[in-house]
């Protein structure tokens, strides 16, 4: 019998996703701001924000846009910003991988850094509740983030430039990775990646078109699979 019911799992998980519209609603309006002085109009930026919903790759692409980055360039930083989506969904397949096709659908639409760290941390805390609860648990997570992602991109596209400098959003940015990452660096290979992903993110701050941030996650993976195969052999020993 499950420890609760999807509507309860539905109103806990409203509840762990409102401190995130902290970061979310800056967030939504740095990509509106960005956008429009990109070149984009009010529709193709909100186009953009309700099609991709991943504020990270979309302030990628557009700052590389208006770098007059490559096209290739373009498209291969963003995929990279966006890769972490696959790790998400293989974490996210067994506890909600048998629920119905439209379901996982609206899920992989919605999965986002703040449904995903949220939900996970649950799931493992309540690896007992079903696979409806774990649904409904993610879906409430959600409900507060979409709405004000998205409100808040029409708020930046209409505000523009009229949003003054020193009000710094742009600080929101890196507060909301900080708030997702930190809480799940629990193992000495979350930690090495972190560690080893940040440090070469600084040396290689130099290439071109940032794409020192891709190689920086490609040497954090290595760095994190080492140390956890590195342990598993000093355990096995």
């Amino acid at each position: 019998m499950p420890s609760t019911t999807p509507k309860k799992a539905y109103a806990s998980g409203i509840r762990a996703g409102l401190p995130f519209l902290i970061v979310v609603v800056p967030f939504g309006a740095i990509f509106g701001v960005i956008g429009m002085e990109a070149g984009l109009n009010l529709v193709e930026v909100m186009g953009f924000s309700v099609l991709v919903i991943a504020g990270g790759a979309q302030i990628t692409a557009l700052q590389l846009m208006q770098d007059n980055a490559p096209t290739v360039i373009v498209l291969a930083t963003a995929l990279a910003v966006n890769a972490r989506m696959a790790m998400y969904s293989a974490s996210m397949a067994p506890h909600v991988g048998t629920a119905p096709l439209w379901q996982k659908a609206l899920i992989s639409y919605l999965l986002v850094d703040q449904s995903y760290a949220a939900s996970v941390l649950k799931y493992e805390e309540k690896p007992q509740w079903d696979v409806r609860t774990k649904v409904a648990y993610f879906l409430g997570t959600i409900t507060p983030v979409a709405p004000m992602w998205y409100l808040g991109t029409l708020a930046g596209a209409l505000a523009g430039t009229a949003i003054p400098e020193s009000w710094s959003l742009d600080v929101a940015v890196p507060l909301a990775f900080l708030a997702i990452v930190a809480p799940g660096l629990r193992t000495p290979a979350h930690m090495a990646a972190a560690f080893v992903a940040l440090v070469a993110s600084l040396l290689l701050a130099w290439m071109p078109f940032s794409t020192g941030v891709i190689v920086a996650g490609m040497l954090g993976m290595v760095a994190g699979a080492e140390t956890e195969r590195a342990l598993a052999a000093r355990g096995a020993g």
